[in-house]
């Protein structure tokens, strides 16, 4: 199986169980950067509102991700390549160019505080020689191709799975944290739906990339919202009140705080590889179609050492987590509504080859795609008092159908 590669995969190519992708999609989300959406969550919130927000949203999240899946799986070519239908080549590099530059924070993010909590709890080497050691695994094993992945994420997830299991158990077995009383603000509420459906969101633009080795769209697209929703039901609840417990956002001190020792530093480093997979895989389609040249080892070699690089620095930015989530989700939430317009809605058939075309009707910019994803952003960033998501979703379709029904109509 071709370890990176743009080019649509054949029917023998599509051998991958949907089991794999479930279990792809469970080792990418089982990972400190889940906690870390609970934890930073409003200090407003209650247990019950926290946890009736994160039902919401991360069910929500995971199913935007969910129902696009089945696009790969009959398409059967990378997200990256799926998505010029809807915005042209042009405006499919731009977002390769966000996918790429954003990527190199969650892997460096992933390592870093892998690295920190294995020193800490080993006393074994430096943080930055755990991170590039991290860093540089995970790299190894993307270089062998989505089918590796699922071979290694055979063995972590259950070992995942346990070390999972023993956070919960040390939660539950801590003394209940003091929650905030009295009423939640709206807006409050509002900003922690968005932060968690941010956070499923940025795992988008892989809808296509590994469910295209699955046969069968249907179980492709179970196999991602699964995977998705679980996780996050399972894990963000963890961090928000492991946070509360540790009286920080920071999962060191969480881990510190629950007395989890060994098991702690399990469950972050298998996480930090797992996720990294993903993130590394992406990062290198992403590459390949800004710089089609480049050879597929190659450019994971570079995003696999720039990320192992980056996870030097400071977790300083970890305040700003939510921030992040949010951005991620002004610029990716209004993708998910135009590509749910282009293909289930207006149901616009899609010749493969055309998206590779330099010469199809799909090259260059969309107008509609591109005026639908800004008039997305712009209502998710004005509607964050009343929860932006749903009013993004809404308003991108809208202006993708009626301005790509009238361009055929002119074009007739």
């Amino acid at each position: 199986m071709r370890p990176v590669d743009l080019a649509p995969v054949g029917p023998d190519e599509q051998n991958s169980s949907p089991l794999d992708l479930f279990l792809i999609f469970v080792g990418a989300n089982i990972v400190a950067t889940t906690l870390q959406v609970g934890a930073s969550l409003p200090a407003s919130f209650t247990a019950r509102v926290a946890f009736a927000t994160i039902a919401a949203g991360a069910v929500g999240g995971a199913l935007l991700t969910g129902v696009l899946a089945p696009v790969g799986s009959r398409l059967r070519v990378p997200s990256i390549v799926a998505t010029r239908a809807a915005l042209g080549t042009s405006g499919a590099q731009a977002l390769a160019l966000l996918l790429f530059v954003t990527n190199f924070a969650w892997i460096a993010l992933n390592n870093v505080i892998a690295a920190s909590i294995t020193t800490g709890v080993t006393g074994v080497g430096t943080t930055g020689a755990w991170s590039a050691g991290l860093g540089l695994a995970a790299t190894a094993v993307v270089l062998g191709g989505p089918r590796a992945a699922a071979i290694v994420d055979r063995v972590a997830v259950p070992l995942l799975l346990l070390s999972g299991a023993v956070f919960t158990v040390a939660v539950m077995r801590a003394p209940a944290p003091a929650w905030p009383a009295g009423p939640v603000p709206a807006g409050d509420i509002a900003r922690g739906l968005d932060i968690v459906i941010g956070y499923q969101a940025s795992w988008l633009l892989m809808f296509a990339d590994y469910p295209r080795f699955v046969r069968s769209s249907r179980a492709a697209g179970w196999a991602v919202f699964l995977g998705l929703g679980l996780t996050a039901l399972w894990f963000m609840p963890l961090g928000f009140v492991a946070s509360a417990i540790a009286g920080s956002s920071d999962p060191g001190d969480m881990v510190t705080a629950l007395d989890l020792g060994a098991w702690g530093a399990m469950l972050v480093v298998l996480a930090a590889l797992t996720t990294n997979f993903v993130n590394i895989y992406m990062s290198a389609l992403a590459l390949k179609s800004l710089r089609p040249g480049l050879g597929g080892p190659a450019g994971v070699w570079i995003i696999g050492g720039i990320g192992a690089a980056l996870g030097l620095f400071s977790l300083g930015w970890l305040e700003r987590f939510a921030s992040f989530t949010l951005v991620l989700g002004a610029l990716l939430v209004p993708i998910g509504g135009l590509l749910l317009a282009h293909f289930f809605v207006l149901r616009t058939p899609t010749h493969v080859p055309d998206l590779y075309a330099p010469t199809s009707l799909r090259h260059g910019w969309s107008g509609p795609g591109l005026a639908a994803w800004i008039a997305g952003a712009v209502v998710f960033q004005l509607s964050g008092h009343i929860g932006a998501t749903l009013p993004s979703l809404v308003t991108t379709m809208v202006v993708y159908v009626i301005l790509a029904r009238r361009s055929v109509s002119a074009s007739h």
